[in-house]
């Protein structure tokens, strides 16, 4: 059995999580199926289920953050699959991202760029044959 079989859910933060709720809705071009305020616990997360394997985004109030967390930039890089990089990194930017990593070749199949949301969180997206060559071998779709 491998260690890590898989992303379950990816958490972001933001100061303001009704704000970074319309934004990642505009983005993504769905709501969060989950808000915790919906589910009677208060305001302070919300999660989306986005793309071909319907992973788990969820944004969370900084104020729920763990201790000695970094208030700033930074973090892991994250990166989805997307089908065109340039194309989305342009949308990314004309809804208020900021850029950090342009477009760049990784090599044959593989192409990146990242950016910083407008809550500081990192942002990656990824053209990446891999992802197309396993999404092929499970459902016969490319």
């Amino acid at each position: 059995m491998s260690t890590l079989r898989g992303m379950s859910t990816l958490n972001l933060w933001a100061d303001d999580l009704r704000a970074a709720t319309r934004w990642y809705s505009e983005l993504l071009g769905v709501e969060p199926y989950f808000s915790s305020e919906a589910a009677g616990r208060g305001a302070g997360y919300v999660e989306f289920r986005i793309g071909d394997h319907q992973h788990e985004l969820g944004i969370i109030d900084r104020r729920f953050a763990p201790a000695g967390l970094t208030t700033g930039r930074g973090g892991a890089v994250v990166y989805w699959h997307v089908d065109d990089v340039a194309g989305t990194l342009t949308r990314l930017l004309a809804l208020g991202a900021e850029l950090l990593e342009g477009v760049t070749e990784r090599g044959p199949g593989f192409v990146t760029a990242s950016v910083i949301d407008p809550f500081g969180n990192v942002l990656g997206i990824m053209f990446n044959r891999h992802y197309l060559d396993v999404l092929g071998g499970r459902d016969g779709a490319r």
